[in-house]
C-alpha cells in the first residue's frame, strides 16, 4: 500500500501536530463562559469534524440553543481564543518523525498534501516551518461538507491530479478515517486500534514508518 502509493495526504490535527489540546482549551474557556462543565471526555467527539458542527455538539452537552448569528459569533469567538493559544507554536511541536517522513516521502517523488477541516491549516504549516514540504493544502477554507464526507479528500486528489486509487490518508479521527475510505482510499490510521477499526494500517505515529 505504502510502497506505492503516489500521493499521500495528512490531516493536520494529530497527524502533523497535536494542536488538539489547543482546541480543547479554546471549547473549555467558551463553555466556562456560556456557563457549564465541559471535560476532554466531551472533547473526543469534536475531533474530525468542522467548527460549526463542533459548536452544536458543545450546545448539546451544554443543553443550550441559540440562534443562527449567535452561534456564528461564538464560533468566531472560539477561533480567536485558539489563534491566541497557537500564535507561540514552533517546529518543536512537530509529532515525532514528521519531518523525516514527509521529506523521505519527497525524495521518493511522492505528492504531499494536507487534507483538514482546519481553517488555519497554512498559518499553522507556516509556524511549523513545513509548509514547503506541501504540493498542496486543502483546508475549510476551501471545502464546505465536513468529515465523514469524503469532500476534503477528493478535491485534494483532483488538486494532486491523481486518483483515490493512487491517494493514501493519514488520520487520527474515525470521522476522518471514514472520509478517506469513503472517498476510495487506503487510510493509515494514527492512534489506539480500537478507536480507528476501519484503517487499514494503524500505527502510534509517523516515526513508526
Amino acid at each position: 500500500m505504502l510502497e506505492h502509493m503516489k500521493g499521500a495526504i495528512f490531516d493536520l490535527d494529530g497527524v502533523i501536530v497535536d494542536t488538539a489540546k489547543y482546541h480543547y482549551l479554546a471549547w473549555h474557556s467558551l463553555a466556562g463562559e456560556l456557563g457549564f462543565p465541559f471535560t476532554e471526555t466531551d472533547n473526543e467527539r469534536l475531533k474530525g469534524v468542522s467548527r460549526m458542527r463542533s459548536l452544536d455538539i458543545l450546545l448539546e452537552i451544554g443543553g443550550l440553543s441559540f440562534g443562527e448569528a449567535e452561534k456564528l459569533a461564538m464560533a468566531e469567538r472560539k477561533n480567536r481564543l485558539y489563534v491566541e493559544y497557537i500564535s507561540g507554536l514552533d517546529e518543536s511541536e512537530l509529532l515525532p518523525g514528521v519531518r523525516v517522513y514527509l521529506s523521505a516521502l519527497r525524495a521518493r517523488g511522492v505528492a504531499i498534501a494536507l487534507g483538514s477541516a482546519s481553517k488555519n491549516a497554512a498559518f499553522i504549516l507556516d509556524k511549523l516551518n513545513i509548509a514547503g514540504l506541501f504540493d498542496t493544502v486543502v483546508d475549510g477554507n476551501k471545502v464546505s461538507q465536513a468529515k465523514p464526507d469524503p469532500e476534503v479528500f477528493l478535491t485534494t486528489c483532483r488538486e494532486l491530479g491523481l486518483g483515490p486509487q493512487d491517494c493514501v490518508v493519514f488520520e487520527d479521527a474515525e470521522a476522518g478515517v471514514a472520509a478517506g475510505k469513503a472517498a476510495g482510499m487506503n487510510v493509515v490510521g494514527i492512534g489506539r486500534p480500537e478507536l480507528l477499526k476501519t484503517a487499514d494500517l494503524v500505527i502510534s505515529g509517523l516515526h513508526e514508518l
